[in-house]
C-alpha cells in the first residue's frame, strides 16, 4: 500500500505537475489570442490552435539559448536521476534545433491533455459529488483521487522520458564530454607523474645523504651533506608549488612564471646533485641549443630524472652513463649503471670519499642490492615516451660487466 500512495506524496510529483501545466497555459493563452472561441466549430478551433501551436514552437527552437532555457528548466522541475541525463547547452547544430522543436511541441501537447483531463476530470467528480445521488459515489472518492493522482504521476514520468530523450546530450556533445573527461584524466596522469618524479627523487638524494652523513661523521662531509639535502628540498618544493598552482587554476599559473618546468638545459644541476649523493655522474650532451620543443625538453629532463633516481635508489654509490643526443631526427637518451657488486674490486678502495668531496654510500646503506621490478616509475617513462610518439626500454645488459640501461628515443617533431 505504501508503494501505492508513496508517489501521490512526493514533492517530484507536484514539480512535475507544475512543468504539465506551463504546458498547457501556454497553449490556453494562444488559444485566447486567435483563433479565439467565438463563432467557429470545435473542430475548427482546436485545429487552428494546433497549427498555431507548431508554428510558433518551431520557430522559438530556432533560437540557440531555447535549448539551453528548456534543459535547465526541466532539470528544476522534472528532477531526473542525474542531471546530465538532460543537456542545458544551447542549439548547435540543425539536429539540436529540431529535436528542441520536437521536445516543445511534445510538451505542450502532453500538458494540455493532463490539464484538460485534470480539470474535466475534476469538474464531473464535483457535480457527482454535490448531485442529488452524492452518497452513491462518496465511497468511490478514494479511488477517483488515488486515479487522478496517478494519472499525474505517469504523465510526469512521461515527460521526464521524452526529455531525456529529446534534450538529452546529443552525439557531439557527447564526444565531447568524453574528450574532456580523457583530457582531466590525462592531466590528472601527468601531475602524478610529475610528483612521483620530483619528489621520488629529492627523497632518495635526501635519504642518501642523510644517510652517509650518519656513517662517514666527517664534520665537512656533514656540512656538505646538508647543503645538499637543503637544496634538493628547496628544489622538491618549488615543484611542488607548481604542480599546486595547476591543481588550483589560479591567475598565477598563466603568467608561466609558477608554472614554468625545468627542461633539458637544468640537467647539469642535476647531474651535480646525483654527484653529491655519491654516485659519480658521466654525462655528455650532444643537443644543439633551441633544438628541442619546449614540451620535448621538458619531458626528457623527467625521464632523464627519473633514471638518475632510479640509479640512485637502487644502486648508489655506482658510476652512471648519461648521453643525449639527437640522430636522424630523433632525441635518443641513454641511463647506464653499473649494477650492485659489479666492478666493486675497481671501485670500492677509494674508500668512503667519493668524487666531488661526496661520499659513497656504505654497502649495507638502502637500496643496496635491490631489484627493480617496472613500477611506477619506469611505468611513467613509457607513458610519457608514449605520448610523445616514441618508445622506452629497460633492463639489464651484461656490457662492461652488468649494467641496468634504460633507453628512450623520441621524435623531434611531435605526432610524428
Amino acid at each position: 500500500m505504501s508503494r501505492l500512495v508513496a508517489p501521490l506524496a512526493a514533492g517530484v510529483t507536484y514539480a512535475r505537475l507544475l512543468h504539465l501545466l506551463v504546458g498547457w497555459i501556454f497553449a490556453g493563452v494562444v488559444l485566447m489570442i486567435y483563433p479565439g472561441t467565438y463563432r467557429k466549430g470545435l473542430g475548427e478551433i482546436l485545429t487552428a490552435s494546433v497549427l498555431v501551436d507548431c508554428v510558433l514552437l518551431a520557430a522559438l527552437a530556432l533560437i540557440p539559448a531555447a535549448r539551453r532555457a528548456e534543459g535547465v528548466q526541466a532539470r528544476l522541475l522534472l528532477v531526473p536521476d542525474r542531471e546530465e541525463d538532460i543537456a542545458a547547452e544551447p542549439s548547435r547544430t540543425w539536429a539540436d534545433r529540431r529535436r528542441t522543436a520536437g521536445w516543445l511541441i511534445g510538451r505542450v501537447a502532453l500538458g494540455s491533455v493532463a490539464g484538460f483531463v485534470l480539470s474535466l476530470g475534476s469538474a464531473a467528480c464535483y457535480d457527482r459529488l454535490t448531485g442529488p445521488d452524492a452518497l452513491w459515489y462518496l465511497p468511490f472518492s478514494p479511488l477517483l483521487v488515488l486515479g487522478f493522482g496517478w494519472f499525474l504521476v505517469l504523465a510526469g514520468r512521461l515527460q521526464l522520458a521524452m526529455a531525456v530523450r529529446l534534450l538529452g546530450p546529443s552525439p557531439t556533445e557527447r564526444l565531447a564530454e568524453a574528450e574532456l573527461r580523457a583530457e582531466r584524466l590525462l592531466e590528472r596522469n601527468r601531475l602524478a607523474r610529475e610528483l612521483h618524479d620530483s619528489i621520488g627523487h629529492a627523497l632518495t638524494v635526501t635519504v642518501l645523504q642523510a644517510g652517509a652523513a650518519r656513517e662517514v661523521g666527517d664534520p665537512v662531509f656533514v656540512a656538505k651533506a646538508l647543503e645538499v639535502i637543503e637544496e634538493t628540498g628547496r628544489q622538491a618544493m618549488e615543484d611542488l608549488e607548481r604542480t599546486l598552482v595547476l591543481l588550483r587554476e589560479t591567475p598565477a599559473g598563466a603568467n608561466g612564471v609558477a608554472t614554468e618546468q625545468p627542461g633539458i638545459d637544468q640537467l647539469p644541476a642535476l647531474f651535480d646533485t646525483a654527484r653529491a649523493a655519491g654516485s659519480p655522474v658521466e654525462a655528455r650532451m650532444e643537443v644543439p641549443p633551441g633544438t628541442l620543443p619546449g614540451v620535448l625538453s621538458r619531458e626528457s629532463y623527467r625521464i632523464v630524472q627519473e633514471g638518475v633516481t632510479n640509479a640512485l635508489k637502487y644502486a648508489p654509490g655506482e658510476p652512471v652513463d648519461i648521453r643525449i643526443a639527437v640522430r636522424e631526427g630523433q632525441l635518443e637518451l641513454r641511463c647506464a649503471n653499473r649494477l650492485p657488486g659489479a666492478g666493486r674490486s675497481a671501485v670500492g678502495a677509494a674508500g668512503p670519499a667519493g668524487p666531488a668531496g661526496s661520499v659513497r654510500p656504505p654497502a649495507g646503506g638502502a637500496g643496496r642490492g635491490a631489484t627493480r621490478k617496472g613500477g611506477k616509475g619506469l611505468r611513467g617513462i613509457r607513458e610519457r615516451a608514449t605520448l610523445l610518439g616514441g618508445e622506452a626500454a629497460a633492463g639489464v645488459s651484461q656490457e662492461g660487466g652488468g649494467e641496468w640501461v634504460l633507453t628512450v628515443r623520441l621524435p623531434l617533431r611531435l605526432g610524428s
